[in-house]
């Protein structure tokens, strides 16, 4: 085995006994036994939905953790092919019985391939370059630049159609991920991109909470307003929003991806930033973005083998919220800001990593139905992720696609007015397959629209 990709280990750690993993956090063999291959993992799991194919669902894949444990086959190959395949959803571990932690396997696989698997050119120059943009939000802002000119320039038709045969021509091709990027590009403006939210938002009336509110870095840059509508919200229901000026990304993205150094590095940093916080009296730390909610309260595990971080983590992990839990508290004590009517038949879409990776269903559905007006309805194959899963949709388009056609065709089926999520990779994804047809929101924006007695934006 070889050296490995940038934000990997050094070096290849050594073997134990016959094992392919090596002795940095390889999936437990208690958690191995637990699957009894019961198959009830099948219909939730997307890659099984796409292909039909063994080793493409969560008790397959568990099989060849088994394998690869005991030494009967390698990492490189038919092991990371499969692995890579994964969306990580995490819809198995709602689904299955005999509660398979298929998370902390994954969890643990990822890193080792990273590690002792060396990936072609192509796929490695491309994954550094995602790494190289999406964690740093100052990168994100200057790219931010070009993208709003790109966007203008496509709305003329002459250049339109010049972008759209280029990117077709690109499908199917070794540059067919540069087209997904194209198509994934979200709507941008130079004002949005460079905007800042307030350090300290006071509570509108008697405070009722305190929080400390992660703003993200894609969230921030490209999803600026649903930032702006949270700390709307929060202060309209009485709490104090802070937001610190010295945070950072939260490492999600390349905890997803197995980039384990790199992702564990940001966690300790974030805790950094917000345990002072903490200390001086806020009660939660909020986030409004499904990956990074879940990835955040999973930091207490994470960090459980190094003695310097692992109470820190966990006391960090124990005070992060999505945005909606600590709404729903609020709402349940007593709604504060009055609400105009919304007339909405709104189709409600669970983040995979709010719905199976956080158990945040209800709250979200009860934020929503407190808006006079709004008939909140359901998608079918709702446990079906719709194909964004962090970068899967830009390293695996063609697989992310057949979902996100598939995801788009059950949002028509209930027709609805306007389909709200609370990830932005979900809105990007969703976005480029209903084409505008319908609105799609975060549900705080439309929580917020009604506050205000405003119209809802259009995203």
């Amino acid at each position: 085995m070889t050296s490995t990709p940038a934000g990997s280990a050094d070096t290849n750690l050594p073997r134990t006994g016959p094992s392919a993993f090596d002795e940095q956090r390889p999936p437990q063999r208690e958690l191995l036994d637990d699957c009894v291959h019961c198959g009830f993992c099948l219909p939730t799991c997307p890659t099984y939905q796409l292909w039909g194919e063994e080793m493409d669902s969560p008790r397959g894949r568990i099989y060849l953790m088994d394998l690869a444990e005991k030494g009967d086959i390698a990492l490189e190959g038919s092991f990371a092919t499969h692995i890579d395949r994964c969306l990580g959803c995490m819809a198995c571990v709602t689904a299955c019985p005999s509660g398979v932690q298929y998370d902390r396997l994954l969890e643990s696989v990822r890193p080792q391939v990273e590690r002792n698997v060396p990936r072609d050119r192509d796929d490695k120059l491309f994954r550094d370059a995602v790494f190289a943009l999406f964690p740093y939000k100052r990168r994100l802002r200057a790219a931010a630049l070009p993208g709003a000119l790109y966007q203008r320039l496509a709305r003329v038709p002459a250049v339109r159609t010049l972008v759209d045969g280029g990117t077709q021509r690109l499908r199917g091709t070794r540059f067919s991920r540069l087209a997904a990027l194209e198509s994934l590009l979200p709507p941008v403006t130079v004002k949005d991109a460079f905007a800042t939210l307030p350090a300290v938002t006071p509570a509108v009336g008697e405070r009722r909470a305190r929080v400390a509110l992660l703003s993200g870095c894609v969230q921030d840059v490209f999803f600026h307003r649903v930032n702006e509508a949270t700390v709307r919200v929060l202060a309209a229901e009485g709490a104090d929003v802070i937001v610190p000026r010295d945070q950072q990304c939260c490492g999600a993205l390349e905890l997803h991806a197995g980039r384990e150094p790199a992702a564990l590095a940001r966690a300790r940093r974030t805790i950094e930033t917000f345990e002072r916080l903490l200390a001086s009296g806020v009660d939660h730390v909020v986030t409004n973005v499904a990956g990074c909610g879940s990835s955040m309260k999973e930091y207490g595990h994470l960090l459980a083998d190094d003695p310097a971080w692992a109470s820190r983590a966990r006391t960090f992990s124990d005070s992060v919220r999505d945005v909606h839990e600590v709404l729903a508290e609020l709402l349940a004590d007593e709604p504060r800001a009055p609400r105009h009517p919304v007339q909405a038949r709104v189709a409600y879409h669970d983040a995979c990593h709010l719905g199976h990776a956080q158990g945040v269903r209800f709250q979200p559905r009860d934020v929503l139905r407190s808006v006079p007006g709004v008939e909140v309805v359901d998608i079918p194959e709702a446990a079906l992720c719709c194909g964004s899963a962090g970068i899967y949709n830009m390293v695996m388009p063609d697989a992310a696609d057949e979902l996100g056609a598939r995801k788009a065709a059950n949002v028509r089926s209930v027709r609805p007015d306007v389909v709200v999520t609370a990830n932005p990779g979900c809105l990007l994804q969703m976005g480029k397959h209903l084409d505008g047809v319908v609105p799609l929101l975060h549900p705080v924006q439309l929580l917020d629209a009604s506050i205000r007695g405003v119209p809802l934006p259009r995203r």
